[in-house]
């Protein structure tokens, strides 16, 4: 969602992004019923968890550990007992959370067809969830398709591309080491009076509590921006972001009061920028937004640090 001005394209693919390609993963042949079978929902191992490299994220370093095989599961899934964990799975279909405490790892989450107003993973309320060393790669991108509508969420070396929003972010979600890009932009979007889709990788309309964390998230080459906050739908506040490496958008950070009143509370400390927002702006903050930590931030190429935010509505 463009809330101010903000949307456009940039001029070249940045540098610093790392390779789009999705990671190489075996799947393991044969369907499962669109029900979770007692081998797709597995017990936690006892085996000690692959070791994966430190540092930026990248499509070598989130989604799923190379050399896991995964068993495939057909059908929309609807995870509603607390404490499931489903681990080691390709799930051509929507997954739904309902429990509290679910855990999903080493998976590739597809979606299924075609299908509008709607997210890959969708935790729904009531519901909380880890999802970690996971990829979300839909079979069928959509101008209103999203990859993970979140609350109550730890979200961790995740592999995200190919949707609308990489992650609609509401109140108590961490996403961290994790790669948001290659985001799916059309011409006509329902949602936006049949303009073009605004591009975010990381979005929150409401809540409280949202942490991001060693993240590479790029809003390019189309987007709006690679963190875009509004108040649409709720007050917004608590929001940490840290040590993250950010490009692309009009604005690459976006804050904006828009729908309800000051917008504070936010925390941007020790991020690198790359320079291809479209208006040469970093951070954008509207007239009613204030930031409670600005500090250490710097452009990723020279290590200078970033401009003033640009503060308009």
């Amino acid at each position: 969602m463009c809330a101010l001005a903000g949307c456009g394209t940039a001029p070249e693919s940045p540098s610093f992004a790392g390779s789009s390609s999705p990671p190489a993963t075996a799947v393991a042949s044969g369907s499962a019923s669109p029900t979770p079978s007692a081998s797709a929902v597995a017990k936690p191992s006892r085996s000690a968890a692959p070791k994966l490299p430190t540092g930026k994220p990248s499509a070598t370093t989130t989604g799923v550990p190379k050399g896991v095989a995964l068993r495939r599961i057909d059908g929309d899934q609807t995870y509603a007992r607390a404490g499931q964990v489903i681990q080691n799975v390709d799930i051509h279909g929507y997954v739904t959370i309902k429990a509290k405490n679910v855990v999903i790892r080493n998976a590739i989450l597809r979606g299924g067809g075609a299908r509008c107003n709607a997210a890959v993973v969708n935790v729904a309320s009531g519901g909380s969830v880890t999802i970690e060393r996971s990829e979300i790669s839909p079979s069928h991108p959509n101008a209103c398709l999203d990859g993970i509508w979140a609350t109550n969420a730890t979200l961790r070396r995740l592999h995200i591309h190919g949707v609308v929003d990489g992650v609609k972010a509401g109140s108590n979600v961490v996403l961290e080491d994790s790669y948001v890009h290659d985001l799916a932009w059309f011409a006509s979007d329902p949602n936006q009076g049949g303009g073009a889709t605004h591009n975010d990788g990381v979005q929150t309309l409401s809540g409280a509590h949202v942490t991001l964390r060693r993240n590479v998230l790029v809003a390019y080459p189309k987007g709006n921006a690679a963190y875009q906050v509004t108040q649409d739908f709720g007050a917004v506040t608590d929001l940490h972001i840290e040590h993250n490496w950010l490009d692309g958008g009009g604005c690459t950070l976006n804050f904006a009061h828009k729908g309800g009143a000051s917008l504070t509370g936010i925390y941007v400390v020790g991020n690198r920028f790359g320079r291809h927002s479209t208006f040469r702006c970093p951070i954008l903050v509207s007239t009613k937004t204030t930031l409670s930590a600005n500090s250490a931030n710097v452009w990723d190429d020279t290590g200078k640090a970033i401009p003033a935010p640009q503060r308009h509505d």
